[in-house]
Parts: C-alpha cells; sequence; structure tokens
C-alpha cells in the first residue's frame, strides 16, 4: 500500500489507516481485523483514551504488542472521566495531558506513541501551557510527534502559527467538504491532514439505505442525500469502482491527506476499505465532476 508522509515527519503512513472506535468489543474478533489490517498493508492505527473509557486502547494493546516495531500508533488525550466527574469534562492542562499520556500508553502496553494528539481544543484553552506539554513529552521521548484533532479553525490557525504539529485530524468526506478551505494552508505549514468519517456514517457506502436518517447529514437533507447518492452511485458505475471506493479515493487522493481512517467492526468492512488502496487515483475530470455533484460547504463558527 502507498505511504505517505506525515508532515515533515519521518513518519510514513499508510494511505489507508485504521480508525479504532468502531472496533467490536470482541476480543478475539478485535484481534483478527487488527491482524488482517496489517496483513493488508495498514500500518496506522488511532485510538484514544476516551474510546470506550480506556477499554478501546486495551484491545489494542493486547491485539498490537507484538507488532508495536512495525506500526505506527496513534492516540488522543485532553477528556478527563474519573472519580467525582460526571461522564467526562475536558481538561488540556499540561498536568493533565501527562498523565494522560502516562495511562495510555500502559493500557497500550507500550513505551511510546508515535504520535499523540489533543483531542480537541478552544481559544480558552491555555494553548502555550498545553504546546508545551506536547514539547516536552517529545523531549522525553514518550512521544515521537505530535498532532490535534479539530474542526475548529481559529484552533486550526493558533496550533500552526505557535506549535510543531505534525497532523490535524478532521472529518472529512464528499458530504462534509468543509476542511477544503483551509487545506491549502495547512499543506503551507508542512502539515498533514488525517481525514475521519471519510465514508460519512455509512452514507458513502453501498449499504447507505440504513443509514439514512429522516434528519438528513449536516447540511443535506434526506432528499438531498437520495439525489446525491444517486448521482455518485452512477458515476462510481461508470468508473467501474463501489461508492465506498469513490469515496475513499476522494479524500486520500487530496495531497494534504497523509491517510483516511475509516473504522471496520467486521472483516468484510476491512477490506472494502482495503480496495480502495489498490486503486489509481480518481481522473481530474472525476474528482471536478464529485466536487459539482456534492457541496462546497464552510465552517461557520469558530473562525
Amino acid at each position: 500500500m502507498k505511504k505517505n508522509q506525515l508532515g515533515n515527519s519521518d513518519l510514513f503512513v499508510s494511505e489507508i489507516g485504521f480508525g479504532c472506535m468502531s472496533l467490536t468489543k470482541d476480543p478475539s474478533e478485535t484481534e483478527k481485523i487488527l491482524h488482517q489490517a496489517i496483513d493488508g498493508g495498514i500500518n496506522f492505527f488511532d485510538t484514544a483514551d476516551l474510546y470506550q473509557q480506556g477499554m478501546n486502547e486495551e484491545a489494542i494493546g493486547k491485539a498490537l504488542h507484538k507488532h508495536r516495531n512495525s506500526i505506527i500508533l496513534a492516540s488522543k488525550g485532553g477528556n478527563e472521566w474519573g472519580e467525582g466527574i460526571d461522564g467526562w469534562r475536558w481538561n488540556p492542562s499540561k498536568k493533565y495531558i501527562k498523565r494522560a499520556l502516562k495511562a495510555s500508553l500502559k493500557r497500550l502496553n507500550t513505551d511510546y506513541l508515535d504520535l499523540y494528539q489533543l483531542h480537541g481544543g478552544t481559544m480558552e484553552d491555555p494553548i502555550e501551557e498545553t504546546i508545551e506539554a506536547f514539547e516536552e513529552l517529545v523531549q522525553e521521548g514518550t512521544v515521537r510527534y505530535y498532532g490535534i484533532s479539530s474542526i475548529r479553525p481559529n484552533v486550526i490557525k493558533t496550533f500552526l502559527e505557535k506549535s510543531s504539529i505534525v497532523s490535524i485530524m478532521m472529518q472529512y468526506s464528499l458530504f462534509d467538504r468543509r476542511p477544503e478551505e483551509w487545506l491549502s494552508l495547512i499543506k503551507e505549514h508542512n502539515v498533514s491532514v488525517i481525514a475521519r468519517g471519510p465514508v460519512a456514517k455509512g452514507l458513502l457506502t453501498d449499504g447507505f439505505e440504513r443509514k439514512l436518517s429522516p434528519d438528513g447529514y449536516l447540511t443535506y437533507s434526506k432528499q438531498e442525500l437520495e439525489d446525491t447518492i444517486g448521482k455518485l452511485n452512477l458515476l462510481a458505475k461508470r468508473e467501474n469502482l463501489s461508492l465506498q471506493q469513490l469515496a475513499l479515493r476522494y479524500v486520500i487522493d487530496h495531497p494534504t491527506v497523509a491517510t483516511a481512517i475509516p473504522g471496520a467492526s467486521t472483516m468484510d468492512q476491512l477490506m472494502d476499505n482495503l480496495t480502495a488502496a489498490s486503486l489509481p487515483p480518481l481522473k481530474s475530470e472525476i474528482t471536478e465532476k464529485l466536487r459539482t455533484d456534492t457541496k462546497t460547504t464552510y465552517y461557520e463558527q469558530h473562525r
């Protein structure tokens, strides 16, 4: 599988990665799926301490421990839970970030992370202190590189200017093209995008009927989704592609995107993801047609 440099780091990530949030809770099935992902050429695995309040990290730590030296392992922190906390709360303080990383390493059964990401962020955060925490973790050797997971332009611009991030995780798909306004700026700073949600919660797969909601999706009404999916399906069939392959290629073909991280809770879903990596980039006229057939959208808040 093709591998792309993540920002200006020396990490080269598979263009299709693995978003671990949607993994099954069955440990043996999880291990089978993750091992098959590695066999299929995936080397980038992303999780977070908040997923199942640490249980996701524990499952990944058990499943991937023997492969640790051949994979790129990423997690995220900043959401605190525990005694005296109702649910979870946002805590980007240096003290907590360092404590959270230590706990993640223990659950993941490793002594370092290739990529550690701030799992959110606002302009009201003590941003300099947060950056300092990540920089110190890099100096200590427990984190090789760091990034952020954010869809807030003001937060993204601040970290691009003030920090040494190598990546920004953003929701990006044909049905959520809001990141496109910022991809050039991100590229100018030698930072890469990690694209989550590339198949829009299953709406951009052949099983989209089961995922349609009366409420639609983002700025799309249910009727608009049905109409647009119809157009995309016709285009995919003309190119001898599945809808999912078309959607994944659209995202990973962008030069700012280093990897897309669709989830997979079954072997069939994983194999569908892997097939997109075996295909050539979309022809330019197909990419332009996709942009014509879908909405150009923008972040309206946090600018």
